[in-house]
């Protein structure tokens, strides 16, 4: 398939630069994958869609302060650091903004006379990414330090930081939230377990490169880059009793879907030799038809490179709750799979044409 066929027009004022309130007052269209009905509904209206004994997967991923203003030393030029993931206790891979960023460079995060870090880039990888290493271990100076890293497309300054974290947030680690959770409210969590639905919990963190650009016009060629995604044994269990009692599986969120599709595609290779331990797209590759009915996912703890367009057959999602996401990306792909290339354009016209707020902070669509 070509890069073009996920391509649509959206107006400017479409794209939402601050938050609603409260947060399940956003706007809710539903698409019928069976029959392309679209429904417009708000938020709060989700249970309406859910089952007693349905089960939410929401990521508790939890952003950190990630984006640290730097100046060069000892010029004082300025620069920028956006941490993506750790890889030990002091260096990070990072994008690192700035002009000749050499390997062995210095830069000071924080002021010379206060509170500051020293991060020295140590190796450079594609385009503006480099590895760091500071001179200290950093997480205890984010709060002080660092700025939420919101996406480039939001230019207003967002009044309230946790309005970019979910309400069931836990786990530090991500540059950038998983917004299709930013719509739920502590009452309406509660809401949903007193009329029977359950919940399990993952762990991905996002770096920036779940949303990088596709390049390629062979969107098969491109080559997505591995994030962390966790399930712990509890939640495995919680999903497949669930599978086996005729209930469904609501991924909230592009994230959850990767994480729980990962976990199925292990499960079904459980046992089965593959070429390459460490890729999902390797085990993906040398899975036929497998299923694996009586145990659907399992636990894992692993980075996944999981990459879903067109053509993959999902193993473990029934719904879908995201936001609407940017023209010619990896994202429109992973819905687009789930409900039908032209399906989706047709529903993000119509939301285009019924002023629906777009992206990290607008309304939300429920696949179902």
């Amino acid at each position: 398939m070509h890069l073009s066929e996920f391509d649509y027009n959206l107006p400017p004022e479409r794209i939402a630069q601050t938050p609603l309130e409260p947060r399940d007052a956003s706007r809710l269209l539903v698409l019928h994958r069976d029959t392309g009905e679209i429904e417009h509904r708000t938020f709060r209206d989700l249970a309406e869609y859910l089952a007693p004994g349905d089960v939410l997967l929401l990521n508790q991923t939890r952003v950190i302060p990630a984006r640290l203003p730097a100046h060069k030393v000892p010029t004082g030029g300025a620069a920028e650091i956006l941490l993506l993931r750790p890889l030990d206790d002091r260096r990070w891979l990072a994008i690192v903004g700035g002009k000749h960023l050499q390997t062995g460079t210095q830069l000071a995060v924080g002021q010379d006379d206060g509170e500051h870090l020293i991060a020295t880039v140590v190796e450079q990888r594609d385009e503006n990414q480099r590895v760091i290493e500071f001179d200290a271990p950093v997480e205890p100076y984010l709060d002080a330090l660092g700025e939420m890293p919101l996406p480039p497309y939001i230019t207003t300054p967002l009044a309230d930081p946790n309005r970019y974290q979910t309400v069931f947030a836990r786990q530090d680690g991500s540059a950038a939230a998983p917004t299709a959770g930013l719509h739920f409210t502590p009452e309406m969590l509660v809401d949903l377990k007193r009329r029977g639905i359950e919940f399990a919990y993952c762990t991905l963190h996002i770096g920036l490169d779940t949303f990088a650009p596709v390049r390629e016009d062979d969107i098969t060629q491109h080559k997505i880059h591995r994030e962390r995604a966790v399930l712990l044994p509890e939640d495995a269990q919680i999903i497949n009793q669930a599978k086996l009692r005729g209930n469904r599986v609501v991924a909230i969120g592009t994230t959850s879907v990767r994480t729980l599709e990962t976990a199925a595609i292990r499960s079904a290779a459980y046992g089965t030799p593959y070429n390459d331990p460490d890729s999902v797209q390797a085990t993906l590759a040398s899975l036929a038809d497998t299923t694996c009915p009586w145990r659907p996912v399992i636990a894992i703890d692993e980075a996944t490179d999981l990459y879903i367009i067109p053509g993959y057959r999902f193993r473990a999602v029934d719904v879908m709750l995201t936001n609407f996401h940017l023209p010619r990306s990896t994202l429109l792909m992973l819905v687009s799979a789930f409900a039908g290339r032209d399906q989706i354009l047709h529903a993000y016209e119509e939301a285009i044409q019924r002023d629906y707020r777009f992206y990290s902070l607008g309304d939300a669509c429920l696949l179902i």
